[in-house]
């Protein structure tokens, strides 16, 4: 008899700890889903106690001021600002009764709504960006000629790694060779800087792709018909990824270099330093040179 009922209680335990796992896990995932939510809303224009405000509304329904000031571990002036900024913004509304309750707009409804403010905001400064060109282009000349520097300039972030990609793609006149890896052909691809890319090849200019042969590579490469493309060996582990263009700027993506990213984020370094720019299209041309050609490998 001891036996069965120390047998039931493992089996009990056992049960018992699986049922915690599984709601440690929920809790897991639901924080994840919530810090994504936020972040979103935070990229649109939300500061981060607004999207947590707006957040916990809409999964709350409706409530009180007290209540989501006593949740967030808000002081009570801060939560009627926000409330009034998410008020003023479309976000939520205001429930009059005693006391007064606040609910929120659906989620789907906020970020359709807040992506729609921001590309009035986006057209606006269009406008507006017209206007100020025109005015300095107005401006006197300065005669005094400006002698060509070295510059380095470190960029941080996809977005930014991207403009200027886009810069250089839409720039170049003559040629420019690429050293990419898989991650950065994939962003390349979902950015449409491949097809900037390739309508630079059917205008006459001389595009040239080095990468490691995958089926991913292979794949993001496919419609490039008029880019001459050559593939690495996955052998060759510690090859840098750079971009060249004209052989007057270059791009040169610190990712495979650093051996510990501390911000989580691509690096890239962008120069017109003639010679790096040397060094790395020598380099490249080594590597191109030595290839069998456009569907073999080194």
């Amino acid at each position: 008899m001891t036996h069965v009922l120390g047998e039931y209680k493992r089996i009990t335990s056992r049960r018992q700890s699986r049922s915690e796992l599984g709601r440690i896990l929920e809790n897991e995932e639901a924080a994840r889903v919530f810090n994504r939510i936020e972040e979103t809303l935070m990229k649109l224009g939300l500061s981060r106690n607004e999207a947590r405000v707006y957040v916990f509304l809409a999964r709350k329904k409706e409530a009180k001021a007290s209540e989501i000031s006593t949740a967030l571990l808000l002081n009570r002036t801060e939560t009627y600002r926000i409330l009034m900024n998410l008020q003023k913004m479309g976000l939520i509304s205001t429930v009059f009764e005693k006391p007064l309750k606040f609910i929120a707009l659906p989620l789907e409804k906020s970020l359709n709504l807040l992506i729609e403010t921001k590309k009035l905001s986006i057209s606006a400064l269009e406008i507006e960006k017209e206007k100020i060109i025109e005015s300095w282009r107005s401006l006197p000349k300065n005669e005094i000629p400006v002698p060509r520097r070295e510059i380095f300039q470190v960029l941080e972030g996809y977005e930014h790694i991207n403009l200027k990609v886009k810069d250089m793609i839409e720039d170049v006149d003559s040629e420019i060779y690429i050293c990419a890896s898989e991650d950065c052909l994939g962003r390349f691809y979902y950015a449409g800087l491949l097809d900037a890319v390739e309508e630079n090849a059917r205008r006459g200019v001389r595009v040239m792709f080095l990468a490691k042969k995958s089926p991913k590579n292979i794949f993001f490469m496919r419609d490039l018909k008029r880019s001459d493309i050559r593939y690495l060996q996955s052998e060759l582990e510690e090859t840098p990824f750079f971009i060249i263009a004209d052989n007057e700027e270059m791009l040169l993506f610190l990712d495979s270099i650093m051996e510990e990213n501390r911000l989580g984020k691509p690096i890239a370094l962008y120069t017109n330093c003639t010679v790096l720019i040397k060094a790395l299209h020598k380099l490249f041309m080594t590597l191109w040179d030595n290839s069998a050609g456009s569907e073999k490998s080194i």
